[in-house]
């Protein structure tokens, strides 16, 4: 098994220890988009910031050449790990903590943007901080393919609150993505690398986070970009079943999500399992209107929960 290799570009070689430390996991995404955006806010920042970012498992070798050509190029210091397999998003994010040499952390997509002063907005949070780690938000970007526009829906539905918001749903309203968190806070609770695949380990992280020290929430939101369709999303809810029930097992209290209740209402009914070729059909159905097809989406997701939680 090949093990991971790291690329310092001259600046991160040559450097001292930054202040802050920019994180992005990457697998088949492009990452240069999202560096090139923030170069002129790190350049201009009053801190030494550094990116890191995390090839999993390098499926693209061209894009990761492309990545660290980009890197090569940077007047502040960078570095990219590749892994040598892929280890997924929990386990990524705990290499790209290792790797990064930051007292604070900053967990982005590697297909998100960011606006003007995004950084300095951060560093003056660092600057008076009463937490160990802040959620800074998320903000749909335009879903320009009608084939994404399910999901941009459901993301505008279930994803986007201001601070206020999230800070009144607590720690399940974090997200790994556009997370500052204190290096101390990260090495005392780092992602449970047991969640495979896609979906929750961000919330179970929180949960153990939020008894270990402070989480908050702040109006600083990045923009996400990455859509997926229709197909896509179907095959992620339901391979995301098993990471659900594991985060329910987990943490019982989370029973009283309401995602938590749909799938113990489904439980109960009797060949359930039945019905999610309807959903299905629903979901991918643009006659329908987007208020249906994202309810359809839900269910077909409670459903695979509702038989994860029974197995």
């Amino acid at each position: 098994m090949k093990s991971s290799r790291e690329y310092f570009n001259a600046a991160g070689m040559k450097m001292s220890r930054p202040r802050l430390s920019i994180l992005a996991p990457f697998y088949k995404d492009d990452p240069v988009p999202l560096v090139l955006a923030l170069c002129d806010q790190i350049e201009a920042a009053s801190d030494c910031v550094e990116i890191v970012l995390f090839d999993d498992g390098e499926p693209d070798p061209a894009l990761n050449r492309t990545v660290e050509r980009t890197l090569s190029q940077l007047n502040f210091p960078a570095c990219l790990v590749t892994s040598g397999r892929n280890v997924g998003r929990a386990a990524a994010r705990n290499r790209l903590a290792m790797a990064a040499r930051g007292e604070w952390l900053l967990y982005l997509d590697a297909d998100m943007d960011v606006p003007q002063a995004f950084i300095d907005t951060y560093i003056a949070a660092m600057d008076h901080a009463g937490f160990d780690a802040v959620f800074g938000g998320y903000e749909p970007g335009p879903a320009h393919d009608p084939r994404h526009r399910l999901h941009a829906a459901l993301a505008a539905t279930s994803d986007v609150h201001d601070a206020a918001s999230r800070t009144r749903i607590g720690a399940t309203a974090v997200c790994s993505s556009n997370l500052l968190v204190r290096r101390s806070l990260m090495e005392a609770v780092p992602f449970d690398d047991s969640f495979t695949g896609w979906g929750w380990e961000d919330v179970d992280w929180a949960v153990r986070a939020d008894q270990h020290g402070v989480l908050s929430h702040l109006d600083n939101p990045a923009r996400h970009d990455g859509w997926q369709d229709v197909s896509t999303l179907l095959s992620k809810y339901r391979d995301a079943a098993t990471n659900y029930a594991r985060l329910l097992d987990k943490h019982p209290q989370l029973a009283r999500l309401p995602g938590a209740k749909a799938a113990n209402w489904l439980r109960r009914i009797p060949g359930q399992s039945l019905l999610r070729g309807l959903w299905a059909s629903m979901a991918r159905a643009r006659l329908f209107p987007m208020r249906a097809r994202t309810l359809a989406l839900k269910l077909w997701r409670a459903s695979w929960a509702a038989e994860a939680l029974h197995s």
